[in-house]
């Protein structure tokens, strides 16, 4: 059924509850995609903590459409799928359809996460692509070493200890490293050609990590057309009030408290995850 098939259906059974208007439900997501939170970072996203925004956003029975609202240089893969996912069960649940749209940034994971959209909308001049797969740390053996600091890892198992930040980097351990992307790589090309189809332009590699505007988006399948939320949802939903759902904030972010700790390695950890963060914003120039 297309996206206006599923409208259709969708709004006599909504009229008929009464005189209110359908309601389409916007979902923030909103940072980077991790499974952990950081004291010292901007909005991240994982399905902990943007789960219960996603339910009420699909919990509502005047519900006509669900439009995801995103913003997100990518991430772990896991969340992402996670994510996707957790938005396609519900929408199959509920007979309604989903629309992303991209704002500044939907790469990588982020581009994942607007897949999960039965249409695409980008701005003309979003970021948008990056289908691909990296990695990235901190080699800290020589920092140790200048601080007079023996590394004592004891395992059992030769393969336990890869890439370890603070060990000399091995190249064993890097082509199991290539091996385990391109497995990743491999499931991320499949999600995409699943959801977009045919709408993919055959003209252009779509998958070797490039990004590109939401313009050049447009000619290449990877979204469906150029518009804003309030500009697509005025012209298809006329008569739908708009609502947004937020993610809840842990109580202690609300009375301004991180719970970060005061411990040495916590701290470093921390900073790291920030600089992490900061890095993967900064390759599109936010």
């Amino acid at each position: 059924m297309s996206v206006t098939e599923k409208i259709a259906a969708r709004l006599p059974r909504v009229m008929d509850r009464g005189e209110r208007p359908p309601v389409v439900a916007a979902v923030r997501l909103h940072g980077v995609i991790t499974p952990q939170s950081s004291p010292v970072a901007r909005n991240t996203i994982s399905l902990q903590n943007v789960e219960s925004a996603i339910n009420r956003a699909f919990d509502n029975e005047r519900l006509i459409a669900v439009a995801l609202l995103i913003n997100s240089p990518g991430g772990a893969p896991t969340q992402s799928a996670l994510i996707a996912e957790r938005i396609r069960e519900l929408a199959t649940k509920k007979h309604v359809p989903v629309l992303a749209f991209c704002e500044d940034v939907a790469a990588s994971g982020g581009y994942w996460l607007a897949c999960a959209g039965d249409e695409i909308y980008a701005h003309g001049t979003s970021l948008v692509g990056s289908i691909g797969v990296v990695s990235a740390g901190f080699g800290l053996n020589g920092l140790l070493e200048k601080a007079g600091v023996e590394r004592r890892v004891y395992t059992a198992g030769e393969n336990k200890v890869r890439l370890d930040p603070f060990q000399a980097e091995k190249p064993e351990d890097v082509e199991w490293l290539k091996t385990l992307h391109s497995d990743l790589h491999d499931q991320f090309r499949t999600w995409v050609t699943e959801r977009r189809g045919a709408k993919l332009s055959t003209d252009a590699d779509l998958f070797s990590g490039e990004v590109w505007t939401g313009s050049k988006a447009v000619e290449l399948g990877l979204v469906d057309g150029i518009g804003t939320i309030r500009s697509v949802i005025a012209k298809r939903f006329p008569d739908a009030e708009l609502t947004i759902a937020e993610p809840r904030r842990p109580l202690l972010a609300k009375l301004g408290l991180t719970g970060a700790s005061t411990r040495s390695g916590d701290l470093v950890a921390q900073v790291l995850a920030s600089v992490e963060e900061r890095a993967r914003w900064s390759r599109f120039g936010l």
